[in-house]
């Protein structure tokens, strides 16, 4: 299949003085390319992923590389078949990733080391090292780097507390941290610092990077990357493919995600289409009969066709 689109991913923490200016020009500007996706503007920097042609892509870097402020932007380009996201958004937001620190972390002033591909692959493998995935739990779950920690937390934000909860198991240690393209790490590794960890480390150009380079070719990553656009996740080891994630409700090795039903909820859980069908995709019983949920409104199931899907988990959980 002919590959005629790029997805380009990228970030760079800058000074922007007019941030919500510049982000209703640059919206403007990105619909008049005909790129589709979604990029984040804030005092601090731009952070984005969009997609479109080979012609489109190249357009906007053309335009990135003429604007003093984003002129040495490293991108991070996918080939694929068609654009990557259903439409183009450029929001402004008070922090390119939401942290919410008391003391707010410049990381073009204090970062961790940036570890190139084969750096970080040696340090994996080193002593006293411990890795500290800085994603969310769901992205975790469909793949990680071999023995990195997964914090237990729902969101980004707070990454900083459950650290402090936990510093007794990473004092005097090497500290790795990694994220999908780096500008995560950027303040996390920054906040570590100034935490008082003195050895700390991040992925340069994040696992995407990793993943493509020719040298290490994703070495020691398990299953795959979870994106935020439609294609959900990308590949990363080329040596070997071992599938981490599991099952919502069998517990099966499985890639699949799917939102719970409830829009209440909606968190992400990986399942496969005939659990997804048996389960109604809801995450949980509450979520199976709250009267709002997506999958019985969309396949217009009545109260005893759900009814008789109720009985044969219940029959099933007994057994």
């Amino acid at each position: 299949m002919s590959q005629d689109y790029r997805v380009l991913l990228y970030y760079k923490y800058v000074d922007i003085e007019n941030p919500e200016e510049v982000t209703q020009e640059h919206l403007e500007f990105c619909k008049e390319l005909g790129l589709k996706g979604r990029i984040l503007i804030a005092k601090e920097g731009i952070n984005g992923t969009v997609s479109g042609t080979i012609e489109q892509t190249d357009a906007y870097i053309e335009h990135m590389n003429a604007h003093p402020l984003f002129s040495d932007i490293i991108y991070k380009v996918d080939e694929v078949t068609e654009h990557a996201f259903p439409k183009m958004k450029v929001r402004y937001r008070p922090e390119l990733v939401t942290l919410r620190l008391e003391n707010d972390i410049d990381p073009r002033k204090t970062t961790g080391k940036h570890l190139k591909p084969k750096e970080w692959l040696e340090a994996l493998q080193s002593e006293d090292t411990v890795v500290i995935d800085a994603r969310n739990d769901y992205e975790y779950e469909l793949g990680h780097f071999r023995g990195a920690v997964k914090p237990d937390i729902n969101t980004f934000k707070e990454l900083p507390q459950w650290i402090k909860e936990n510093k007794k198991n990473f004092e005097g240690k090497k500290i790795l941290t990694y994220c999908t393209g780096g500008v995560r790490c950027e303040k996390f590794s920054g906040w570590l610092l100034e935490e008082g960890f003195e050895d700390v480390s991040q992925l340069d150009g994040g696992i995407v990077t990793y993943g493509k380079d020719p040298e290490v070719q994703g070495e020691l990553w398990d299953g795959q990357c979870y994106v935020f656009d439609e294609r959900i996740s990308v590949p990363i080891n080329q040596k070997e493919h071992v599938v981490v994630g599991k099952d919502h409700f069998s517990g099966e090795p499985c890639e699949r995600y799917v939102n719970c039903a409830n829009p209440e909820c909606n968190k992400k859980i990986l399942s496969s289409e005939e659990n997804e069908h048996k389960y109604l995709r809801s995450c949980s019983h509450e979520c199976r009969v709250d009267p709002r949920n997506r999958y019985i409104i969309e396949h217009g199931l009545t109260e005893e066709e759900v009814s008789k899907r109720m009985d044969a988990i219940k029959e099933e959980v007994t057994n």
